[in-house]
């Protein structure tokens, strides 16, 4: 015997769900195999269902844009922000700038390394350190790092940390829209098990066993054939 079995995807619950709709759309709804409340509730929250799904996709379709542009804006402050402590630590082995002074950017002064920018938590906190670190030292006196810049780590830090925080907000929307999609889940699978049913039960009685397959295939039930079964089907018609 096939066996049927309930969508598994969000975009597989609404053709269930429209399924059914449709065939209401279409036929008397007294000889409907679903009650009356059933494809009431169906249809209210189809609509809602389906509004919260494109919402969804909207959201994430707009996170991945972005994040894209702002892959690329992580690649250029990385790539500054560690240039720029690189020709610092130069600067110093060639005693242009004092050893002692790396401590105004939270740089270790007995270390050449440079700190690991691997996340983006740590771009923003070192280019901070490293842009209030230049501000201070040459304040007071001290001769300006070049190529680069600290002026041109600015650019690229600030444009860093505008899509940073641009692409939290994004991914805080995506979540939020992703949570309230989730929570319905459970009431469209709740819903489609219902109509689903009660389909069957319309049909229980109708013979042979292709036609009552068909009859309920008719409102969107999906059912699969186990290895061989359906060659096994025809050979024994």
């Amino acid at each position: 015997m096939p066996y049927r079995r309930l969508p598994n995807t969000d975009q597989a619950r609404i053709r269930a769900l429209k399924a059914v709709v449709a065939k209401a759309d279409t036929h008397n709804l007294y000889d409907l195999a679903v009650s009356l409340k059933t494809l009431t509730e169906a249809r209210n929250f189809l609509m809602r269902f389906e509004a919260a799904q494109s919402y969804y996709v909207q959201c994430f379709e707009r996170q991945s844009q972005a994040g894209r542009k702002h892959q690329a804006n992580v690649k250029m402050a990385r790539l500054y922000i560690s240039h720029f402590i690189q020709v610092l630590n130069l600067a110093v082995i060639r005693s242009e700038v004092r050893a002692a002074h790396k401590s105004y950017y939270g740089l270790p002064t007995d270390s050449s390394n440079v700190p690991d920018l691997s996340t983006e938590a740590a771009l923003v906190e070192w280019g901070r350190k490293i842009i209030d670190g230049e501000t201070k030292r040459t304040s007071q006196g001290g001769i300006p790092i070049y190529n680069p810049t600290i002026a041109k780590v600015r650019v690229h830090y600030d444009i860093f940390t505008d899509s940073y925080d641009r692409q939290k907000n994004l991914q805080a929307l995506t979540a939020r829209s992703l949570d309230s999609l989730s929570t319905m889940r459970t009431t469209a699978d709740e819903l489609i098990l219902d109509i689903w049913n009660q389909v069957e039960k319309k049909f229980e009685d109708v013979s042979p066993n292709e036609k009552r397959l068909e009859l309920c295939r008719d409102y969107g039930l999906i059912y699969y054939y186990r290895t061989g079964e359906k060659r096994i089907e025809k050979v024994n018609e």
